[in-house]
């Protein structure tokens, strides 16, 4: 599976998600690195059927309204260590991958994976 990590996320999740097995990228890769609009991430994961990786809600809106990102993991864990983000992800990825390959909008909090759309 590809991903796009956004700005408001730490580069590290690529590295994580990299290791197991998938294409993944940060805005900071991207021309405008972590000054890259939404827009310019939508066309990027409609052009290469990536998922975006956000705690922005405004790409929740955008892909609710518009369609737009492709496939949307919401990351909804407010405030929280970047340690204690990768062992979050670590925990749930098998879990997250499953949800997206059905699904186009999926969340992550604390606790559990949830599929939204």
């Amino acid at each position: 599976m590809k991903f796009a990590v956004d700005a408001h996320l730490p580069s590290g999740l690529c590295a994580l998600l990299q290791s197991a097995g998938h294409d993944a990228l940060h805005t900071h890769q991207l021309i405008a690195q972590n000054r890259t609009t939404d827009e310019v991430l939508n066309t990027l994961s409609l052009k290469e059927q990536r998922v975006v990786v956000t705690k922005d809600t405004d790409f929740y809106h955008s892909h609710v309204l518009h369609g737009k990102p492709w496939k949307l993991l919401l990351v909804r864990t407010g405030n929280i260590r970047t340690r204690d983000l990768k062992a979050l992800f670590e925990r749930h990825l098998p879990e997250i991958i499953a949800a997206l390959e059905q699904n186009s909008l999926v969340e992550l909090d604390r606790q559990t994976v949830r599929v939204i759309g």
